[in-house]
């Protein structure tokens, strides 16, 4: 057995957190998984699991081998798929989690070129805002817009959402446009949520972290219907600028308090954290950031 395939047995036998049981796996003898295990010991001369009497853990010296035994064993898994089966990798499902309003407005032409161009991939794109779970949903990727990453799971970020205050120029003749927080508490807010309490963060000209609580006018879950409820007239609403720029280069909407800003967030591109990337996934990742950060 060569060495990629002993560190492809270390991370079976880590994973599943017995010997027994990987050895079920690799459809195997018990003893031989033990035997292998151990002459892999002996060759980096260090004890990689504690695995005495009642006890089963993975020493310091092994949970270093495993991360870089997890990146060596997954370039090679790559090599195998872009050389080998590049055919039979890009015939198979791919399914994606995509916020509604990301998806509808702005990566719609990425999605079906994508589709366009890789015809064999059954590609499934769910327009859902909720929190999925990349696992046991069996979703391959999800597309999500965040001040950070969330934890357990991998990505990339792989794009920025800049957000400002908008309304049309109508509202604004009707209603003074806002110059201070107490200014434009006295305006009808749109916000994009549930809360009947509501909070945005801004940053001032001066670099000052700044939170701002007010009673929305009208909420929704969709920032498309709040942009159209600010061409209607209906307040100022707090928009990402993948929803607002086209109505602002025509003039249909305009920027409200300006001078202040909102923190940048960000788009990540996210995968269950022991997932390996397959040619399909990693084709459909490269695609998705050039789209975003275009």
């Amino acid at each position: 057995m060569g060495q990629i395939e002993d560190l492809r047995l270390f991370l079976l036998v880590v994973e599943n957190g017995s010997i027994s049981k990987a050895a079920e796996k690799m459809r195997i003898a018990k003893s031989a998984v033990s035997r292998r295990l151990g002459l892999l010991e002996e060759r980096y001369g260090t004890r990689l699991i504690d695995r005495t009497p009642g006890v089963w853990n993975i020493t310091e010296t092994g949970r270093e081998l495993l991360q870089r035994a997890k990146r060596v064993v997954g370039d090679v898994d790559e090599i195998e798929d872009d050389f080998v089966n590049t055919s039979a990798d890009l015939t198979g499902p791919l399914t994606i989690s995509v916020p509604r309003d990301l998806g509808a407005t702005f990566l719609n032409n990425t999605l079906i070129a994508f589709a366009e161009r890789y015809p064999e991939i059954q590609l499934t794109v769910d327009f859902d805002d909720r929190t999925v779970d990349l696992t046991r949903e069996n979703y391959d990727f999800a597309i999500r817009i965040a001040p950070e990453a969330k934890g357990g799971n991998s990505g990339i970020r792989i794009g920025t959402v800049h957000h400002g205050l908008y309304a049309s120029p109508q509202y604004l003749e009707a209603h003074p446009e806002p110059r201070t927080f107490d200014d434009l508490r006295t305006h009808q807010l749109l916000y994009f949520g549930t809360a009947r309490r509501a909070v945005w963060n801004f940053v001032t000209d001066k670099g000052r972290q700044q939170s701002f609580e007010f009673q929305p006018f009208l909420n929704s879950n969709s920032g498309v219907f709040l942009l159209e409820a600010a061409l209607k007239g209906l307040g100022i609403g707090r928009l990402p600028d993948f929803i607002a720029s086209g109505a602002l280069a025509a003039g249909h909407i305009v920027p409200v308090m300006s001078s202040i800003s909102e923190p940048d967030w960000s788009i990540y591109l996210l995968h269950a954290e022991d997932r390996r990337l397959n040619r399909r996934m990693r084709l459909f990742a490269e695609e998705v950031k050039q789209a975003c950060l275009s």
